[in-house]
């Protein structure tokens, strides 16, 4: 059902990418992690996500924290093209979910809010992804779950599926023209790309393992 108000499809999609950016930067493992009296950016591997709330945190809310996160991207994906069909009464062109997805990602990588220093975009981009490209958000969550349960890293599970959601997209949807292969590769990249630390700690034997039963506080 559409709101009949008849706004410029422009104006509705500008401030909704607006939005998508705002909403993607906010820092939630920040600001979990200070609610408990803690600046997450100094303890750990000061990282904002979800990997160092649940180190230096607790369990619940490293997991709390890359939920939130992950809705951040998925609602910009999700549901903003269906808002952007209900005010201008026009059907929304079928790159919107990868421009607001996208969007979220870039804000929660360098979030206004803490001077543009900001997480990884492992939880946001999965989340984007589930509205983007479900069938390889799928198969490199699959990819993801295996890696680490094999190998105990988080960084190496986070790099494995930033390598198989492109490798699947080019499989499942290059039928449908080049546009959405390039953007998943481009933010594999850039997954990648911001593990460049977790990388070269990996090759000196420094990289931390994942606990699994880390005790909550």
């Amino acid at each position: 059902m559409n709101c009949n108000c008849n706004c410029p499809m422009t104006a509705v999609v500008s401030g909704l990418a607006a939005l998508a950016y705002l909403l993607g930067a906010i820092p939630n493992g920040f600001l979990i992690a200070k609610a408990k009296g803690i600046d997450i950016r100094k303890v750990g591997s000061g990282n904002i996500g979800a990997t160092n709330v649940y180190r230096s945190v607790s369990k619940t809310l490293g997991i709390l924290t890359f939920a939130l996160d992950a809705v951040k991207g998925a609602v910009p994906a999700l549901v903003f093209p269906v808002l952007v069909t209900h005010c201008s009464n026009a059907p929304a062109p079928t790159w919107l979910p990868l421009l607001f997805g996208g969007l979220a990602i870039v804000g929660h990588t360098w979030p206004v809010y803490l001077k543009f220093k900001g997480g990884k975009g492992v939880a946001t981009s999965a989340g984007a992804l589930i509205g983007i490209a479900p069938g390889a958000t799928g198969i490199g969550v699959l990819c993801w779950f295996v890696a680490l349960v094999g190998t105990r890293y988080m960084s190496v599970a986070s790099i494995v599926a930033a390598i198989a959601v492109p490798a699947a997209g080019w499989w499942l949807y290059r039928g449908q023209g080049i546009a959405l292969p390039v953007a998943l590769t481009l933010l594999g990249a850039l997954i990648i790309w911001r593990h460049k630390g977790n990388i070269e700690r990996l090759m000196k034997g420094a990289e931390n393992r994942f606990e699994f039963k880390k005790k909550t506080e």
